[in-house]
């Protein structure tokens, strides 16, 4: 039912327009290419013959496809989000498709190599027809894999009205890879009963916990002068961040060192120069109240290290950005179970699982929209070895057909 060309397609057009976000921009969004690529989903959902399509002032695209059943269904909303990481190169995107992948490492025209040893789940897709780049930038599939499986299930919904649903919401964000995917979301526009991202790895994986996350920023403030005349006057900043970086956890509390259930302190970013250094951190907890501990250390070591050299400054910023979808989940246990239970009606298997990070479903959740996140096909994401499964993106598509059957049992 799926038309697994067209998604193909679809998938590789998306993937060409360039939407990294930018982590020091304060516009939403905060690249104008992510209102770009906006602009040619909604021309396409327009195209498809979906109602109250809107590309608003922020660049989140909405669409509705209407019910198909008798009698009043939940509105179920689908998300993914437009932007893609800015941790690496994401600038003239080559997509690479490998046709019936036949095994081994799969080697990349910029000399980069994808292997099995870095990636054993290769080893389950013989046969399957996988997306790369040329090795050069990140594919982007975080997540337009998810941006495609919703737009072609939109098409095939509509191509197929004998499918059963209640209302579908067609939901797309931006900035979700810097914190504020939901930012401009207006739920009670949205005016829906449960929701998924479609934004996971692998196939057949439900999340339904992710890290609680703050942000942190330091300002190191010294004093520029010119290194002739220096002596007892300059006061330089980089010195005193280098020694705070250094002063952080090293073999404990960072994502270099930690798994499972483990949070950390992630020192992401230093620029700056002798009067004055940044430095972005970021700090990641299923435990919730253990952020404010980490915050606490950060600070400390910060404060420490400001007052070794006399005459520094010190700014610092702790910055919420999501919390743990657990939290929020139990007050709708059907947002999993029927997911679920979609798996097992189309005689696949699949786990709950929790993710060392988080999604737009983290903040829907948070606001009181349950939201799981669900595969969309994605590995090796934020990566020049990223890569997307073109069978796995299917099976995403044809689950979602099989939950909104479920939900539109159900009666509001």
């Amino acid at each position: 039912m799926i038309n697994q060309d067209r998604l193909l397609q679809r998938f590789l057009r998306y993937v060409r327009i360039n939407t990294a976000a930018d982590p020091q921009s304060q516009a939403y969004p905060s690249t104008e290419s992510q209102r770009e690529l906006g602009k040619m989903l909604a021309d396409e959902l327009t195209q498809m013959g979906l109602t109250d399509v809107v590309l608003d002032e922020h660049a989140v695209v909405t669409a509705t496809v209407p019910s198909t059943i008798d009698g009043t269904a939940p509105t179920v909303a689908l998300v993914a989000h437009m932007d893609t990481s800015p941790e690496a190169p994401s600038e003239s995107v080559d997509p690479q498709v490998v046709q019936s992948y036949s095994g081994g490492d799969i080697s990349l025209p910029s000399g980069n190599t994808i292997t099995v040893a870095g990636c054993p789940d290769l080893e389950k897709m013989i046969g399957h027809t996988l997306v790369t780049t040329d090795g050069s930038t990140l594919l982007g599939g975080d997540d337009k894999a998810g941006v495609a499986i919703i737009m072609e299930l939109a098409e095939t919904l509509v191509e197929n009205p004998h499918l059963p649903h209640g209302p579908v919401r067609v939901v797309m964000t931006c900035d979700e890879e810097i914190g504020r995917g939901t930012d401009k979301l207006d739920l009670q526009k949205l005016d829906a009963t449960v929701a998924y991202t479609v934004d996971g790895g692998g196939q057949g994986i439900i999340d339904v916990e992710t890290f609680s996350a703050d942000a942190m920023t330091l300002i190191f403030r010294g004093h520029n002068i010119h290194p002739a005349i220096a002596k007892d006057r300059m006061v330089n900043s980089l010195r005193a961040a280098s020694d705070f970086a250094a002063s952080l956890p090293r073999d404990s509390e960072t994502p270099e060192t930690t798994d499972g259930r483990d949070g950390f302190i992630h020192l992401h970013d230093i620029v700056g120069g002798v009067g004055q250094t940044r430095v972005e951190l970021i700090l990641r907890s299923f435990d919730s109240e253990q952020l404010s501990v980490y915050a606490d250390k950060v600070r400390k070591l910060a404060e420490e290290a400001t007052a070794a050299w006399p005459g520094m400054q010190l700014e610092c910023e702790v910055r919420r950005q999501y919390r743990n979808l657990a939290d929020g989940l139990a007050k709708l246990p059907e947002s999993v179970s029927l997911a679920e239970q979609a798996f097992e009606n189309l005689g696949l298997p699949c786990q709950t699982a929790i993710v060392r990070g988080g999604t737009d479903g983290s903040q829907l959740t948070e606001k009181g929209l349950p939201t799981p996140n669900l595969s969309s096909g994605q590995h090796n994401i934020h990566s020049v070895l990223e890569f997307a499964s073109l069978n796995e993106m299917v099976i995403s598509a044809n689950h979602l057909v099989e939950l909104l059957k479920l939900w539109s049992e159900k009666r509001v």
